[in-house]
């Protein structure tokens, strides 16, 4: 921005200094060239009474002098066709000056001033002054040369007025855009010091009401949210009474632990949503052969009691991932929770972990109809669901640093791969999760 208004004014002053300079150049060379016809005129008419009255020595002696002082060529045509002084043959000005009229005219070398002496017993005297060139140029030159120097000069000021007026749009700007990109960032507490022009101050009073807004919402929204969470502790406090008043233990113990399982994720919504999110003490991350393992078996009971075989594939581990083990769960929860959704009861399905050059990559595959085209749009769903599972799973692997992949199972279904990357290695580092939709 400011290499353009620099630009902007440079051709708007080169513009009107030529506007006005090169008139201006050319008045200074007329005005040359009238000063030196007018000397030269002035020589001439002097030796008028001389030459209308004195004899030709006189006349000789006085236009000898003229000359030698003004340094320009005289030349007097007596008419008996004498010519004293400088001999210059005779002009068609001069001829035409011996018939009685005086004038000034252009020449070979310059330009000739010619004036007609009349009275005299003989005939008619002329009186020849020339003007050479470089005395009607004299000055010219050095009068452009300052013009030149005072153009430019002008036009170096106007570059550093622009530069200096573009520095107090472009550093507010650049303000506002430091600080829009740190809201971005997540970094709620930015706000940016109104300066610069008055509409450049009004976007940034606008932009630090927005940043305070936005921090209102958010608080609010936490707080709805962990008010949501907390409500949730009654029921599960009755569900797990009811759980541990169960006769047969086996039942009572899965029971319990799905509502501990539940309970920890109602937690950990209370937390997120009420304590700010500061930078880890270390990396983030999880055994995704632990969490895996563990969902799995957890599923298996649903998925014999709708009779589907589960098929596990699991490499040994440990295989550290870098995603912490709530959403890693949360992943693989619903990722197995859409088979169970949206495939007949029966439908098999096979879960495998696996290295694959460098990352763990989790395969979920099913016997079922496949997926929809819109499948990973968060909040889409064809099948009456909240749309929400498959970009969860999106979530926590763009959080390792993958991908999700969806496509057809070779047997026909659908397959899902979910590839995580390991933990970071720098202490403190953590991910951020986007809000896009990926490439799938």
């Amino acid at each position: 921005m400011r290499a353009r208004l620099a630009l902007l004014v440079a051709a708007v002053s080169v513009l009107i200094l030529l506007a006005f300079l090169v008139p201006l150049a050319l008045l200074v060379r007329t005005v040359a060239e009238d000063r030196a016809t007018v000397r030269a005129t002035a020589d001439a008419q002097s030796l008028v009474p001389v030459v209308g009255t004195a004899d030709e020595a006189t006349i000789r002696l006085t236009v000898e002098q003229l000359a030698a002082e003004s340094g320009r060529p005289v030349s007097v045509y007596l008419p008996d066709g004498t010519v004293l002084g400088t001999p210059v043959p005779r002009t068609p000005a001069v001829a035409l000056a011996a018939r009685g009229q005086s004038l000034t005219g252009e020449s070979a070398s310059g330009r000739e001033v010619v004036i007609a002496v009349q009275g005299r017993p003989d005939g008619t005297g002329v009186i020849r002054v020339g003007v050479p060139r470089d005395q009607l140029t004299a000055g010219v030159t050095r009068a452009w040369l300052v013009l030149a120097l005072l153009g430019f000069l002008l036009v170096l000021i106007g570059l550093v007025v622009a530069d200096r007026l573009a520095r107090t749009l472009v550093r507010p700007i650049g303000a506002l855009s430091a600080v829009s990109h740190r809201l971005a960032n997540a970094e709620l507490d930015a706000r940016v010091t109104p300066s610069g022009p008055p509409e450049l101050r009004e976007v940034a009073r606008a932009l630090n009401h927005l940043a305070g807004r936005i921090q209102e919402l958010l608080v609010q929204e936490r707080e709805q949210v962990a008010d949501l969470s907390h409500r949730l502790r009654t029921p599960l406090t009755a569900l797990r009474l009811e759980a541990e008043s169960l006769r047969d233990p086996e039942d009572a113990a899965r029971i319990t632990g799905a509502v501990d399982g539940l309970e920890r994720a109602v937690t950990g919504l209370i937390r997120q949503a009420r304590w700010r999110q500061t930078p880890a003490a270390g990396p983030a991350g999880a055994d995704a052969a632990e969490v895996v393992g563990d969902r799995v078996a957890f599923w298996s009971v649903l998925a014999e009691d709708t009779g589907r075989s589960v098929t596990l594939d699991l490499a040994p581990g440990p295989m550290p991932v870098g995603v912490p083990a709530d959403e890693l769960t949360a992943a693989v929860d619903a990722l197995l929770g859409n088979v169970f959704a949206h495939t007949p009861d029966g439908t098999a399905f096979s879960v495998r972990l696996a290295r694959e050059g460098g990352q763990t990559v989790l395969t979920v595959a099913d016997r079922g109809p496949g997926l929809p085209a819109d499948a990973v749009r968060r909040g889409a769903s064809a099948a009456g669901s909240t749309g929400l599972g498959l970009d969860i799973v999106r979530r926590a692997a763009q959080a390792a640093g993958g991908r999700l992949e969806l496509r057809t199972a070779p047997g026909g279904g659908a397959e899902v791969r979910v590839l995580l990357g390991p933990p970071p290695a720098r202490p403190g580092a953590t991910a951020t999760l986007p809000a896009q939709a990926p490439d799938a």
